[in-house]
């Protein structure tokens, strides 16, 4: 890396850090107003503040391509300005070598992004998504990668299986003694949630245990009495947020197996294999409006130009993978179609501006 790559890198990466960082104040200025309309006793100042912290890296991630193509743009721009991109051409680096400069600061981006991705993000999307829901409703204890746990006094709810908001499926029950030993143990193929806080179990196995025996029994059904509601179950649902890479895959194929729908966390598991791509696109977008536009446009106009862009993206990407998940599409080519047409539109730019 000879001096002028590392300047523009080192420059391009200064830009950046300020956007995501401006971006992210946003971001989080937003979901705190939003969080103060379920401001409690439970709920209080210090949970949202936590609540926020948690979900920056998330955002963090989902931010990147955006901040990078808003980061190029202003530093690029004011190099520009500056006359410094014609002395650097001057001086024997070509255009090629400019935008060879930005897509390296972009490898940088990129191994941030899924460090943070994978390592970071999922855990405290999770622990974010505990924390909210503990304080707004006890009932809810602990949010496992393939499945919900619930707590109702003194049993323990699994529920591995969510087919839809009345019925569940592959439902354990684990009930405790006043010495915390377990006294109880109950497993029921599916539910089927009647109203009035009723839920008809199906293909029931009950033990009892004690430390004496264990008396097994069958039943083919039960009436459960409980106030864990549809409503609480949809809220903690698994998320693709709060799995890894690896989970998704692991998630996938275990809703496979057992004959789900699958196609929400397909398309999760081909976005983050895009996600890297679509940073390097943005960046490569930002080079002909530097390089190609006339030195005097302002730093606004070129941020409006970054802005215009980074939404029109985003909105596009959203479109095609919800009409994606209602005609049940492919989710490869679902995840890749934005992306490829931004790619096409960004060297199609960059042959003219060669031209």
């Amino acid at each position: 890396m000879n001096v002028l790559t590392g300047y523009i890198v080192r420059e391009m990466l200064k830009g950046t850090f300020v956007a995501v960082t401006i971006l992210l104040m946003l971001f989080n200025l937003f979901t705190f107003s939003d969080e103060l309309g379920d401001l409690s006793e439970t709920y209080g100042l210090k949970e949202i503040f936590y609540y926020l912290a948690l979900t920056t890296p998330g955002i963090f991630c989902e931010l990147i391509p955006a901040s990078g193509l808003l980061g190029s743009l202003f530093i690029l721009g004011a190099m520009a300005n500056n006359r410094e991109l014609i002395v650097m051409r001057a001086s024997g680096l070509s255009i090629f070598g400019i935008i060879r400069a930005v897509m390296l600061a972009g490898f940088f981006l990129v191994i941030a992004s899924i460090l943070i991705g994978e390592f970071v993000a999922p855990h405290t999307e999770r622990m974010a998504k505990i924390l909210r829901l503990t304080a707004q409703n006890r009932q809810l204890e602990i949010n496992s990668d393939y499945g919900i746990w619930l707590r109702e006094d003194k049993k323990f709810i699994s529920v591995r299986q969510i087919i839809d908001d009345h019925n569940l499926a592959d439902i354990s029950i684990y009930e405790l003694n006043e010495k915390r030993h377990l006294q109880q143990a109950l497993h029921a193929d599916s539910a089927i949630f009647l109203g009035n806080q009723q839920w008809e179990l199906k293909g029931i196995k009950f033990s009892e245990i004690s430390t004496q025996q264990i008396l097994a029994s069958q039943q083919e059904h039960l009436l459960w009495l409980t106030s864990i509601a549809p409503n609480l179950l949809r809220s903690a649902v698994i998320n693709p947020n709060n799995l890894t890479f690896v989970d998704l895959s692991h998630y996938i194929d275990f809703l496979k197996k057992n004959h789900q729908k699958s196609h929400i966390y397909e398309l999760a598991f081909w976005e983050r294999i895009v996600n890297p791509l679509v940073i390097f696109i943005m960046l490569l977008l930002s080079a002909p409006f530097i390089i190609s536009v006339h030195r005097g446009v302002s730093v606004g106009e070129r941020m409006m130009i970054g802005i215009v862009i980074g939404m029109g993206f985003n909105i596009i990407d959203k479109v095609v993978g919800h009409l994606g998940l209602i005609y049940a599409l492919n989710p490869i080519l679902i995840a890749f179609i934005p992306s490829l047409s931004m790619l096409i539109f960004a060297l199609y730019f960059v042959n003219r501006m060669r031209n």
